[in-house]
């Protein structure tokens, strides 16, 4: 079978663009022959993939947005496939990779009423109506069981084409049997000592997944905890405005900003605590990753895999409405009680051991290749 993936942009460190390389890599496994199309591609390309890079430009990025739909179209009409698989909304797609949350609702809660006159806003619900209106053909894959109901609500999407998955963590976040030795290493590169605290928060998007609170939480610790307690985030997004913000809240020199990188099971393994205070989020698999990886979460109700941090008993999930002050309070608890941390990070490892956290490629390609009536 011929299939096509189609995303806005690839690189290797976002969370939907891994989880599309692993269905993919799973589809090639069966056998399949793989297609991509993207306007932009950061790093290697698979081998057996054929990558296309759809050479359109524009302005705006619904502008954009329109042109590649256009350009695969047309590339599609003269070279067909068997199935187009979409990691983002827009019209044609047979599956759709959900891994985004229901615009339409955001358009109408969170957005002024005098939105709905842009053009931005007819682009994106368009595309969004393109795969969950009832007379859609598209089978969608859920990863979270927090938005179908929202797209249920605004388009009456019959239940029988939405496909909830498991979640699928990379075998290599599990804690290895050399942890301890990872971890000391890894300590030592970043000149930590043995009493110091590490925070990580890691994920792209850095206003979304609430860095801004973490640096707040981070400088409004007791004067001795933050005295040696240090924040690393990481993500492909520009840090200056973060940045100044640390520096007007006087935590410059215990805050670093990196971008995105293949080696965050070292980070996992060397922290001592992954905070999450994300204003929104479908998933974050960053959390179970560092729960396989022992790690203690700290993490607001709003991310669709929260839940697994409180059934693992694995960290504390910080329910809502947000308070600012509440994740400061629980972000000192949590560093000032090591045991307490340690029982966290094993109830993670035991719970990485008994849960299914890792089979999200396999079945998402079984309902990919399936056969259509």
């Amino acid at each position: 079978m011929q299939l096509a993936f189609i995303l806005y942009k690839y690189f290797p460190f976002g969370g939907l663009q891994r989880d599309f390389m692993r269905i993919a890599l799973e589809c090639q496994a069966r056998g399949h022959a793989i297609r991509v199309y993207t306007p932009i591609w950061e790093g290697e390309v698979p081998a057996g993939f054929e990558v296309v890079v759809v050479p359109v430009k524009a302005l705006f990025n619904h502008k954009r947005n329109e042109k590649l739909t256009a350009w695969v179209e047309a590339d599609l009409a003269k070279r067909p496939v068997d199935r187009l698989i979409g990691f983002n909304k827009m019209p044609g797609l047979d599956v759709y990779y959900a891994a985004d949350g229901c615009y339409e609702d955001k358009a109408q809660t969170l957005r002024n009423p005098l939105y709905k006159r842009w053009g931005r806003y007819k682009h994106f619900a368009d595309y969004e109506r393109a795969v969950f209106a009832p007379e859609s053909k598209t089978e969608i894959l859920m990863i979270s069981e927090v938005q179908q109901p929202l797209f249920i609500k605004h388009y009456h999407t019959p239940l029988q084409r939405f496909h909830l998955l498991p979640p699928g963590i990379a075998a290599d976040r599990r804690a290895p049997a050399n942890a301890a030795e990872i971890r000391a290493e890894f300590r030592a590169e970043f000149k930590l000592a043995d009493n110091d605290l590490l925070l990580v928060q890691i994920g792209s998007g850095f206003k979304t997944k609430g860095l801004d609170r973490s640096l707040k939480a981070l400088a409004a610790l007791p004067r001795e905890l933050k005295q040696r307690t240090r924040l690393i985030a990481i993500g492909q997004d520009d840090p200056r405005s973060f940045q100044l913000q640390a520096k007007a809240l006087g935590v410059s020199d215990q805050v670093q900003i990196l971008k995105g990188r293949s080696d965050i099971p070292r980070f996992l393994l060397g922290a001592d605590l992954l905070i999450h205070p994300a204003y929104n989020e479908n998933t974050g698999t960053v959390l179970l990753e560092a729960l396989v990886s022992g790690l203690p979460v700290l993490v607001t109700d709003v991310c669709g895999y929260a839940h697994y941090i409180a059934e693992a008993d694995a960290g504390r999930v910080l329910s809502g409405p947000f308070e600012q002050e509440r994740l400061n309070h629980l972000l000192a608890d949590m560093l000032a009680d090591d045991a307490r941390r340690a029982f966290w990070g094993r109830n993670g490892l035991a719970y990485a051991d008994s849960a299914d956290l890792y089979s999200m490629p396999q079945h998402a390609a079984d309902i990919i290749l399936a056969k259509r009536p």
